[in-house]
């Protein structure tokens, strides 16, 4: 994956999407409140476009995150991640430090793709969105890069694409390695997420459903 986010891209990338860039977030979590649980880590890969229009991961960027105070902590979820919040070589940041880090990112992808704003990629991304709106709104962060409510669902697209709708499994018939020991990190889990919106999108694109050139659909 490249560290540039400033490089060209293919002209079409804005048009593709409608003026938004797809950015895949995954984020883990210390149960399913976004209100009351806290966000322990979070990843985002941006994506880019190459010549030919086909869709490629880019860079990835995260942050393990301090729990915020008073934050609940369930111990199944945790159990489930195999997470220690307070892991002295976690190297977590707070949760404000680690928006404003991966919003900057993404808000010069964003740029550099010609794009407007971003929409949220994710495997069943209502739940990702939601710990992020509520770490936005507790820390009173006034530039979210990504459209309010629109997002992009990898488990509804696994499901038209390949009959899946589980990551691993959509993932194994799409011929992407996935290794669940690996599973339930932040990083592991988006950037198996975006190879996977990757494949569906450019395996569209190969059977004649979207036209680079014109950037419209041709079937």
């Amino acid at each position: 994956m490249s560290d540039e986010t400033d490089k060209p891209q293919h002209a079409n990338m804005a048009a593709r999407f409608r003026g938004y860039l797809p950015v895949v977030i995954d984020v883990e979590t210390a149960g399913f409140n976004p209100e009351t649980d806290a966000l322990l880590e979070v990843a985002a890969v941006t994506l880019h476009m190459d010549e030919q229009g086909l869709l490629v991961p880019d860079k990835t960027v995260a942050n393990h995150i301090v729990p915020f105070p008073n934050a609940n902590l369930e111990k199944q979820a945790l159990e489930f991640t195999g997470i220690d919040p307070y892991h002295p070589f976690r190297a977590a940041v707070e949760e404000t430090e680690a928006l404003k880090n991966v919003f900057s990112h993404i808000r010069k992808a964003i740029k550099a793709a010609g794009c407007n704003r971003a929409v949220l990629v994710g495997h069943n991304p209502a739940f990702d969105m939601s710990f992020i709106n509520a770490a936005v709104e507790r820390n009173k962060i006034k530039r979210n890069p990504f459209h309010p409510f629109t997002t992009i669902d990898t488990a509804s697209l696994g499901a038209l694409a390949v009959g899946q709708t589980v990551l691993a499994r959509a993932a194994s018939v799409a011929g992407i390695p996935f290794d669940r020991s690996e599973a339930h990190s932040a990083i592991y889990d988006a950037e198996r997420t975006a190879e996977l919106f990757c494949y569906i999108v450019n395996r569209w694109q190969t059977l004649g459903g979207w036209d680079p050139d014109t950037n419209k659909p041709t079937v």
